[in-house]
């Protein structure tokens, strides 16, 4: 690997990249991607081994609306190899079956975000469960043919073989050099990202997320003769919930029965059995789309709806939420139920959890610092 200055990456690999494909671009908005979704990561001051699968799951998202086998749209040329035609993108076929699968199964209106859904949906097993196994053997073939693609981007990311990254290689081979996502297992292939890069990954987040976008835009428009504002409402769809909390709310209401109370942690309203409440997300949906136990608590119905919205708290007000939120992981923790789904969502999401504190508290405390780096990042809306 080239030592080029942190800074110069991510304009060294569109400067590089031959526009035969959007792999690039992927790469680059999955990779920033990553760095938004573990904010804790930064703590360690260390490489991060991202497995590829990780990767891979991100590009099913960002590829879904272009597989639509109603109305596909090219991203790239099909060339002609050995005597047959080659695809597009080498993974369209295991990723059209996976969409074609995934909406048999879903039913409803096609959002161009689904796959965002999706990929939401896979990291918790009591969630995917619940699916057929040909979804679940479609989905694990398309992230293996995607992550075989991505060595390619990877590889030749900016001028010659591998000057940018190293080759990835399985966790298990590097795993005393560097820190790794949440879950990652030894036989994962992973990609290191340089801490500095990292860094810079999260520091420059709105921009990079804006460059990728426009960029996929005017490839796609070239390449399809699409309008780029059309691809532009396809990449930047974001999921609804359209996944009911139902079982959520009734391990909720058997705590309210017992005697358990809450406190709304925007407006500071007692909730308690008889009570209305909303079963709110802290990072809404279409924010940063996540169902995982930990961005789930219960609020002042009248609040969530008129003030809170879609928007994120401000400092201020996360400072004042944090005891709520601790106390409520603590009534979560009470209940055999939610105990386990709360400790598998947090070990899945947050890479370091504060040592010296109860674990509902140290979780409130790492909730709110990835709020407030995401708000921060993504220069979004606050109350």
């Amino acid at each position: 690997m080239t030592a080029i200055a942190p800074d110069k990456v991510i304009s060294t690999i569109l400067k590089h990249d031959s526009k035969v494909t959007s792999y690039k671009i992927a790469l680059l908005r999955a990779i920033n991607d990553v760095v938004l979704t573990y904010p804790d990561l930064r703590t360690y001051k260390s490489p991060v081994a991202v497995p590829l699968k990780l990767l891979a799951k991100f590009w099913v998202a960002y590829y879904w609306p272009f597989v639509d086998v109603a109305i596909p749209i090219q991203q790239g040329q099909s060339i002609k190899r050995d005597g047959k035609v080659r695809n597009d993108i080498a993974f369209r076929p295991a990723l059209s079956d996976l969409r074609r699968q995934w909406e048999q199964t879903v039913g409803g209106l096609k959002n161009p975000a689904d796959g965002f859904f999706l990929i939401n949906e896979v990291k918790s097993a009591r969630k995917w469960q619940h699916y057929p196994d040909s979804l679940v053997d479609a989905l694990s073939k398309t992230v293996s043919a995607i992550s075989h693609t991505l060595e390619m981007p990877i590889r030749y990311a900016g001028p010659g073989e591998w000057s940018i990254f190293d080759r990835p290689q399985s966790y298990g081979a590097i795993a005393g050099n560097v820190v790794a996502v949440p879950g990652t297992t030894d036989r994962n292939r992973c990609l290191v990202i340089p801490f500095e890069l990292w860094n810079t990954f999260r520091q420059m987040s709105l921009w990079i997320e804006a460059l990728c976008i426009h960029e996929w835009c005017l490839f796609t428009e070239r390449t399809a003769s699409v309008n780029r504002g059309a691809i532009y409402s396809l990449l930047t769809a974001r999921p609804d919930n359209r996944r009911p909390l139902t079982w959520e709310r009734n391990q909720i209401d058997i705590l309210l029965m017992e005697g358990a109370e809450f406190i709304c942690p925007w407006s500071e309203k007692r909730l308690a059995q008889g009570i209305a409440y909303d079963l709110d997300h802290i990072l809404p949906i279409a924010v940063y789309p996540t169902n995982e136990l930990w961005n789930l608590v219960p609020s002042d119905p009248k609040f969530n709806s008129h003030q809170k919205r879609a928007r994120l708290p401000t400092a201020e007000r996360l400072a004042i939420a944090r005891p709520h939120l601790g106390k409520t992981y603590k009534q979560y923790g009470s209940s055999s139920s939610l105990a386990g789904v709360l400790a598998e969502d947090a070990a899945l999401r947050f890479a370091r959890l504060q040592s010296d504190t109860t674990f509902a508290v140290g979780l409130a405390g790492a909730v709110v610092d990835l709020v407030e780096e995401v708000a921060e990042l993504r220069n979004l809306a606050r109350f």
